[in-house]
């Protein structure tokens, strides 16, 4: 039945008879050895004939003589006939068993069975069911047509050879379903995963835009898997972020053969929690399981360190860590949300449709773990701490330490067998004294490597003169016992290091001695496995190591010696980075011989990324100078991220001690709240900051505090005051002749100008600021007065001059990774093409826009966005789209508190229920639009008042 009807028996086709017989036949098949009455078959087969009864008989005796010998027979019974057949000999019927031993196999982790039974199952079909049989002459509507079964058991099949690694036989297998359902978006995905397993990229990448083709017919968008599938074959190869494997790692069967079933099962949250004491090897048993399981994982495997128990290291941020694993993802730092609710989403929605392998090591606690959690079935997430985990998160592993044959059986092959052969009982004290944890084992194994010339009773001696320290900090102990001076020195040094890790330069800084010398003392440290190397010439202390490190007091001359290299190279990278900010940033008076100087932008920017992590932690164990300073400079880089909220948790541990540090981050603290839609905060801000600068009779801060109170004030509704700040601050900016500042006040001059339709003075100060900017080379603020100088074009009727200022903006913007300047650029190119009634060219400038803005935390661009399409969508005649477009602009604006966006929103949502004759409703938001453009001060106010005079409906009262 699975194909043209066909009966076979010892290898003989079983003739079937005319169409009518078989239309008999399939009826009986379909209930197959249940009674069938002769008025049934005539009703289903004749439903219009119902005299065609007299029939029956005939059909069912040549049936019953051609399968004679067959083991099927045709029975007649009281109420009707029965076909007597073995269910395993229809097709059917063998297809849905075959389908539910495969799953049963699966649940048992025998994927190869499960592929097996797969593969006879899939066999069966030689065609369409029933290909030659007319439907509606067996049942119609009544038959169940097996037929998503089979395309379910199809890609049940290739996902299983892909988890398997044999991609070939999923491409193969795949690439016919795609020809015959070209729109079949889970065909599209199992075949571009095979593709580019096998390395074809380009392959795949024509796979996913014949999909989207085949989708748009229907008006269809790809899905999120489709697209994520396509952006990871233009990346190349999956992100892996684990370590390399554990060497000789030994023992753990039963753990890792728990970590394996639980990531084959079927569980809507699928995580495993491993927990256990200081060095008892949690993260070398969560390493070597990921990388067992890389190939149930192909998407990618991420690891991340969440400092939960590390000395002197505050554990991770939720937010931070969610961004580490959205830049692991492939998604760019500027494309990232600022707070955690858009970060978790836009993580989740990275990880949907993916097989993706997430470790989370060194938890502090459930709560920092949730959010990081894949909510995808098909990803899974491995937790390590020293806390015992929740029931909800996933199964828990708590691991004790090694029994003592796999602790001897480690120690050996870490040693090598002829340093210990036939001393079992001694290994076995060994080890014992070690307290059978993994990482003492491996420090004992490496001291015994190093001095070749030691007896395993002389390693013993040693591990036995520790005196009073415990099992499991013996090894250790013996091992620094050993170290000389400078080297105990340095260790002792490491057990204080703030951050995670620290580079080959800034361990010099820490220690103060050369580069030749540190890299000499920290490869001494790391052959002891005292030190891990993580990347080339980057060292991290393990936790338990660290805690033994750190016993004693800190360093806090090494320490200031590190926080003054960081500061230096910090603003020597940011000037390098950021060339255009340096006449508002905090001079530095700190001297570091070893600070690092930058040529290139990538160079700089590339720094304080990789060290970004262990500047955050810096900033929290500083004294305030050093911590205002690290602040203040590493702002720029979190703004040109829209990582605010990052920023600003950070700083909240920050005290400076005087005006001049408290003013440099009050005026930052203003703009990042200002961007977070936090006005009232940023006003606050703004005021204490300008007041700080003024004590100090710090001109460019006067001038830099004078904008934030402007931007608050615009965004306020407070238009003219904001004109007097931004006035002000452009007289101090001329006087500290700082052409990025003048060019900068100049333009949101202009704009403000702009608002309130003094489009002449507005177009003179926007063609100075421009000329400003490009002697300054602050290509993003000239971006934006750019962009500004279009928008007054088109309200000047000048729509195709304004065009091009427009897209030189969206240029400059691509250029320098700004996608909020792009998308602004881009919405106000609809504008010109909506002005110009060029509606379709307008939607899909909208559409670019509100893909450039996706994930950025920015409220005013956001309200932009919804506005200019509302309008589009009112002008193409879709009203109700634009309503939900300006009420939900209306609603932003009330959160924000933005007046300027609110009363757009009114006059919208107005304007749009009167287009929808919903006038009764619409008066409230004519009231309110009118009065807030009047306390604004726009002449919108009496356009509005004419406007409503003119009409004749209940929109008019009052």
């Amino acid at each position: 039945m699975l194909g043209p009807l066909e009966a076979w028996h010892d290898h003989t086709s079983v003739p079937l008879g005319d169409q009518q017989q078989r239309f008999i036949l399939v009826v009986l098949l379909l209930h197959a050895n249940k009674p069938v009455s002769p008025e049934r078959l005539t009703e289903v087969v004749w439903p219009d004939n119902p005299e065609r009864r007299t029939l029956v008989r005939g059909y069912i005796n040549k049936l019953r003589k051609a399968f004679e010998g067959t083991g099927t027979s045709i029975e007649t019974t009281a109420t009707g006939y029965v076909l007597r057949v073995r269910e395993e000999d229809v097709d059917t019927v063998r297809f849905d068993r075959l389908r539910s031993a495969a799953a049963r196999a699966s649940q048992d982790n025998d994927q190869r069975r499960a592929i097996d039974l797969l593969r006879e199952a899939v066999a069966l079909w030689r065609g369409r069911f029933l290909e030659d049989i007319d439907i509606d002459r067996v049942g119609g509507a009544e038959v169940i047509v097996p037929d998503e079964s089979y395309h379910d058991a199809l890609g049940d099949l290739a996902d299983l050879e892909l988890v398997t690694g044999d991609h070939r036989s999923a491409r193969d297998r795949m690439r016919r379903a795609v020809r015959t359902s070209p729109d079949n978006q889970k065909y599209a995905e199992l075949l571009m995963r095979a593709l580019i397993a096998g390395g074809d990229r380009a392959g795949a990448i024509r796979v996913f835009d014949s999909a989207s083709d085949a989708l748009a017919e229907f008006g269809i968008e790809p899905g999120t898997v489709l697209r994520n599938l396509a952006e990871r074959a233009r990346r190349g190869e999956p992100v892996s972020s684990l370590p390399s494997r554990p060497g000789k790692f030994t023992g753990r069967s039963a753990e890792l053969a728990e970590i394996e079933a639980a990531a084959a099962g079927s569980d809507e949250r699928r995580a495993v929690w491993i927990s256990g004491a200081p060095g008892v090897g949690k993260s070398g048993l969560a390493v070597e399981a990921a990388h067992r399981l890389r190939h149930r994982f192909p998407d990618g495997q991420l690891l991340v360190r969440l400092n939960g128990f590390t000395p002197n290291v505050a554990p991770m941020p939720v937010s931070e860590a969610l961004t580490q694993l959205l830049l692991e993802l492939g998604v760019p730092a500027e494309q990232i949300p600022d707070t955690v609710g858009r970060k978790a989403t836009l993580y989740q929605t990275q990880l949907y449709g993916t097989k993706t392998l997430v470790v989370l090591d060194n938890a502090a606690s459930p709560e920092q773990v949730r959010p990081l959690l894949p909510e995808t079935r098909d990803c899974f997430a491995l937790v390590t701490s020293r806390k015992m985990g929740e029931p909800d998160i996933g199964e828990h592993v708590r691991l004790a330490p090694l029994p003592p044959r796999e602790a001897s059986a480690l120690f050996e092959k870490l040693t090598g067998p002829f340093r210990v052969r036939g001393r079992a009982a001694d290994v076995a004290g060994l080890v014992k004294r070690c307290g059978y944890l993994p990482v003492s084992i491996t420090v004992a194994a490496a001291l015994l490597r190093k001095h070749d010339r030691w007896s395993l009773d002389h390693l013993l001696g040693q591990l036995d003169d520790t005196g009073s320290w415990q099992d499991g900090g013996a090894a250790v102990h013996a091992s620094y016992r050993q170290l000389d001076d400078d080297q105990q020195h340095v260790f002792r040094l490491f057990g204080h290091l703030p951050g995670p890790d620290v580079d080959l330069v800034g361990a010099a800084a820490l220690i103060g001695r050369d580069v030749a010398d540190t890299r000499k003392l920290l490869y001494d440290l790391h052959e002891v496995c005292l030190l891990e190397e993580v990347a080339p010439d980057r060292y991290q202390m393990l936790d338990s190591v660290k805690e033994f490190a750190a016993a004693g007091p800190p360093d806090e001359e090494a320490l200031a010696r590190l926080f003054d290299f960081y500061l230096v190279t910090l603003a020597n990278a940011g000037s390098a980075a950021y060339p255009f900010d340096r006449t508002v940033q905090p001079p530095v008076d700190r001297e570091s011989p070893l600070g690092l100087r930058f040529t290139r932008e990538d160079e700089a920017v590339g720094w304080i990324a990789a060290e970004r992590d262990n500047l955050m932690a810096a900033i929290r164990l500083a004294g305030p100078d050093h911590a205002w300073h690290l602040a203040a400079l590493i702002w720029r880089h979190f703004n040109t991220t829209n990582r605010f909220e990052d920023w600003i948790d950070v700083v909240s541990t920050v005290r400076p001690d005087g005006d001049h540090g408290r003013a440099h981050l009050l005026v930052r603290l203003s703009t990042a709240h200002d961007r977070c839609g936090r006005h009232a905060e940023a006003l606050g801000f703004a005021e204490q900051a300008s007041r700080c600068f003024a004590r100090l009779g710090d001109v460019p801060g006067e001038a830099a505090a004078l904008c934030a109170l402007a931007v608050s004030a615009m965004q306020l509704g407070d238009h003219d005051k904001a004109v007097r700040h931004y006035e002000a601050a452009l007289a101090k900016y001329e006087q500290c002749a700082d052409l990025r500042g003048q060019g900068h006040a100049l333009s949101m001059l202009g704009y403000l100008n702009e608002q309130h339709r003094r489009y002449e003075v507005a177009m003179r100060q926007q063609e100075r600021a421009v000329v400003l900017l490009r002697q300054a080379g602050h290509l993003q603020g000239l971006a934006h007065a750019v962009n500004n100088l279009g928008a007054i074009r088109q309200h000047l009727g000048m729509l195709d001059e304004a065009i091009p200022d427009h897209f030189e903006a969206h240029e400059i913007a691509l250029e320098l990774g700004d996608l909020c300047v792009a998308a602004y650029a881009l919405t106000n190119i609809a504008d010109a093409h909506r002005l110009a009634g060029r509606l379709p060219e307008a939607l899909h400038h909208h559409d670019l826009a509100t893909k450039a803005a996706a994930g950025l935390a920015d409220a005013d661009l956001q309200a932009r966005l919804y506005r200019d399409r509302a309008a589009t969508e009112f002008d193409r005649g879709d009203l109700h789209a634009a309503l939900k477009l300006y009420r939900t602009l209306l609603d932003m604006a009330t959160g924000t508190g933005n007046r300027t966006h609110r009363s757009h929103g009114e006059i919208g949502v107005a304007r749009t229920m009167h287009a929808l004759g919903m006038h009764a409703d619409a008066v409230a938001h004519w009231d309110t639009a009118e009065a807030v453009f009047r306390e604004l001060g726009q002449p919108e106010a009496e356009e509005v008042r004419a406007e409503r005079a003119a009409l004749t409906c209940a929109c008019a009262q009052r």
